[in-house]
């Protein structure tokens, strides 16, 4: 796969890969990277060590997301999820959480219209933030179902000013009723409650384990099949400095989850 011009010029330091193994650093020399699989223990020496051996950054796998957190200056997308998945080591140790940004590129290329829609959030944590970034393409009204009143509650915080929510938990028998009230559903962790997913609803799923359900119940699914390549664009942007199509990381958006 040839390299695509990025919006930095191309650099020859290495990138560092947290949690994953040597091979996939072999896969990415086909984008012109120079990639190294790290030790893990104790992360935060080996982070250090990233520094003044001029790593430009780091992918971190899934599983190091919460340490890698807590070992970085974080964005606010990675504070909000709780983890990060891209390290950069351009002027410290930054770290962000993708997804959110990743979204909202994927639903421009769906040409799914969010703008004034009413939309209903379904999850348990942190992952709900992936979620909430929709408010910034102008979502009608928002109803945020978290684990629990406390944890929505918590949540809210993090809505941008002059957007309300309704605040419930995803355990609450009223849920159904409230989701009438709804045109897309967003599913962010774990299940749909029962009686949720209507015909006349929209669902968008992060899980990628809801689409029968959206089937038995006759609902529409907003497509994203390319969420897992505009994801790793986003994070070897936020790593490297270098922008890469997403057309060119079908591979590789598999392996790097």
């Amino acid at each position: 796969m040839p390299r695509v011009p990025g919006l930095m010029s191309a650099h020859d330091t290495p990138l560092a890969l947290l949690g994953y193994p040597p091979e996939h650093a072999r896969k990415l020399r086909d984008l012109g990277l120079t990639a190294l699989a790290l030790p893990l223990e104790p992360l935060g020496k080996v982070l250090d060590a990233c520094l003044p051996l001029a790593f430009c950054g780091a992918l971190v796998a899934p599983a190091l997301g919460a340490a890698a957190l807590a070992a970085s200056r974080p964005d606010s997308a990675a504070k909000r999820a709780g983890a990060a998945d891209a390290l950069s080591f351009a002027g410290g140790l930054h770290s962000s959480y993708t997804l959110p940004d990743a979204l909202l590129d994927a639903l421009e290329e769906s040409s799914y219209p969010v703008r004034g829609a009413h939309a209903l959030l379904i999850g348990d944590g942190g992952d709900l933030g992936a979620g909430l970034a929709l408010t910034r393409l102008g979502l009608g009204s928002l109803t945020l179902a978290a684990a629990s009143m406390p944890a929505a509650e918590h949540l809210s915080a993090d809505l941008p000013r002059g957007v309300r929510a309704h605040l419930t938990a995803r355990n609450d028998p009223a849920l159904p009723g409230l989701a009438e009230r709804a045109d897309l559903i967003v599913l962010t962790a774990g299940t749909l409650p029962p009686g949720v997913l209507q015909p006349f609803h929209a669902l968008l799923d992060l899980t990628g384990r809801a689409h029968a359900v959206a089937t038995k119940a006759g609902a529409a699914l907003v497509p994203l099949e390319t969420l897992p390549e505009l994801r790793l664009s986003r994070r070897l942007l936020h790593a490297t400095g270098q922008r890469f199509a997403p057309e060119v990381l079908g591979e590789l958006a598999g392996l790097f989850r």
